[in-house]
């Protein structure tokens, strides 16, 4: 039916808004945790199976998180009948557009990522140094980037639920109001 990949920045709320769909019913995987992302070396492609924590300075400009293809595939054949939200980010996300129904992108202001960066207690990326400069390099960057793909562009610094209910509401839209 419809595969919806629900992208954004570090710290926009992507996997907060994967747990809210999966409460509220919808097929919602995140791409963190579901197998569909991995990083790798970009030098020569091998898999990194155990990335250190916190990161080397200079190690994310040698290693990427990129989406595994095959993976996305099985995830569009078994939706076939229903909407699926894929929630993630990865560098080579142009390798897997043409998998997607529709985009939906996250944005918060640089206030609002430091402080989710510095709080959550979910996932530790971006608390360390490195980390916290590649976020803020990349967070002015995503919204015209995601306009020029057509995404819908959703403030994720709202509540959750408001957040939630506006990508559900784009995809409806999108998909003729089912």
């Amino acid at each position: 039916m419809t595969v919806v990949w629900v992208t954004g920045n570090s710290g926009t709320g992507k996997s907060t808004v994967c747990e809210v769909l999966q409460a509220r019913g919808y097929v919602a995987l995140d791409a963190d945790e579901d197998g569909f992302s991995r990083w790798i070396d970009r030098a020569n492609g091998e898999i990194v199976m155990d990335p250190p924590y916190p990161v080397p300075e200079g190690w994310l400009d040698r290693y990427g998180c990129v989406i595994v293809r095959e993976r996305v595939e099985a995830l569009v054949e078994e939706s076939r009948f229903r909407i699926a939200f894929l929630c993630g980010s990865a560098e080579n996300e142009t390798d897997v557009r043409d998998l997607f129904d529709a985009t939906v992108c996250l944005v918060i202001n640089e206030d609002t990522l430091r402080h989710r960066l510095a709080t959550r207690t979910t996932n530790p990326f971006g608390q360390h140094p490195e980390e916290l400069a590649a976020a803020l390099k990349w967070n002015p960057r995503m919204r015209a980037l995601y306009e020029s793909r057509g995404a819908t562009i959703i403030d994720a610094s709202k509540p959750v639920t408001e957040v939630v209910d506006s990508v559900v509401e784009a995809v409806q839209e999108l998909s003729g109001g089912a």
